[in-house]
């Protein structure tokens, strides 16, 4: 099943992809790859939630926190499709690279970022969807977003 079929069968429609808020564009392709900006969780152009990851009082959960993962690796794939005009071009996701606006005492930065990687492994399948990834505890991110995804893409 190709990727964007999958999109499809998992209820998934990429949003449109936003202008930038800064001198960046959204994706870029060099070579055979595609690089995506950092991506944040947003739902037709609002946060879900904002504020730092952790356990306690005030603070968002990881188990949020992933859910606003996966959302910014939708965001993400709106990002590259919009350069390669289909995801079913995509051959490998390389890397993830995964920013968890963390609590000081909060540890749990990979779980929070396996939102993403399962979602690119749901899309693309286990083959293509295996990737490396880097999984960050930050001070704070744009807008106070408690996540933000950036991904590095093949495609032929």
């Amino acid at each position: 099943m190709s990727a964007e079929s999958r999109l499809e069968s998992l209820g998934i429609s990429l949003p449109d992809v936003p202008a930038p808020a800064g001198a960046y564009v959204p994706a870029l392709i060099s070579g055979s790859y595609v690089y995506t900006a950092g991506q944040l969780p947003f739902v037709s152009g609002e946060l879900p939630a904002t504020g730092k990851v952790g356990e306690g009082h005030g603070l968002v959960p990881a188990s949020d926190a992933a859910g606003y993962a996966r959302l910014s690796a939708i965001n993400a794939l709106a990002a590259a499709r919009s350069v390669l005009g289909s995801l079913d071009r995509v051959t490998r996701v390389v890397k993830v690279v995964g920013f968890v606006a963390s609590d000081p005492s909060f540890t749990g930065q990979p779980g929070v970022i396996n939102g993403a990687s399962e979602l690119l492994g749901e899309v693309f399948g286990s083959e293509i969807g295996a990737h490396a990834r880097s999984a960050v505890g930050v001070a704070v991110l744009p807008l106070d977003s408690p996540v933000e995804v950036e991904l590095i893409l093949e495609f032929a």
